[in-house]
């Protein structure tokens, strides 16, 4: 399958474009959120407050950066458990969240809605952290400072190396990947 170069934010249009286990280049915005921040986030949805970023088109990435080196815009930063935001994510996906990035598996709630809103999950390598960090140019805290490492930061990416891992069909890489593995060693 070829490699998508892709600029973020992207759109609906693109996400229903990228199909599992496609391998892409992301570069551009990310937003990164882990439990905390979502909790909060969902906190504001539900009080009807605005949120500290426009949600629509953009993609979260679910970490929670290592402090920088002399150098470098953070430290180590690999993917944390994704199953963790799914309590919030079918909400987030309602405002225009476009993509998430993470290790593991998602809910069948959080795929229903990928596929009604037009969304995608990548997934990185985890284990590979300080090579992920390579691509991240910048970071800024931008909301809830107060949480240290889980802050939500911007980081300005260039080829941010990611599979996609469910599409926008619902079809899941942890599922199709064995059944490929199976076939192929019968």
């Amino acid at each position: 399958m070829q490699e998508r170069r892709l600029t973020l934010p992207f759109d609906e249009e693109t996400a229903r474009s990228l199909r599992v286990g496609q391998p892409a280049l992301l570069t551009g915005i990310i937003y990164t959120a882990r439990d905390a921040a979502h909790k909060r986030l969902i906190e504001l949805v539900d009080a009807g407050e605005p949120l500290p970023i426009d949600l629509r088109n953009q993609t979260l990435y679910y970490v929670g950066p290592a402090p920088a080196s002399p150098g470098h815009a953070v430290g180590s930063a690999g993917p944390t458990t994704s199953y963790r935001m799914d309590p919030y994510t079918p909400k987030l996906l309602a405002l225009g969240l476009r993509g998430m990035i993470g290790k593991g598996l998602r809910s069948q709630p959080v795929i229903d809605a990928m596929k009604q809103y037009g969304a995608v999950y990548f997934g990185a390598v985890g284990g590979a952290a300080a090579l992920i960090a390579r691509s991240i140019e910048s970071s800024r805290v931008i909301a809830y400072p107060d949480l240290g490492a889980e802050a939500i930061h911007e980081f300005v990416v260039r080829d941010f190396p990611v599979t996609v891992i469910i599409d926008t069909l619902g079809q899941n890489l942890y599922e199709l990947g064995p059944k490929t593995y199976k076939r192929e060693r019968t």
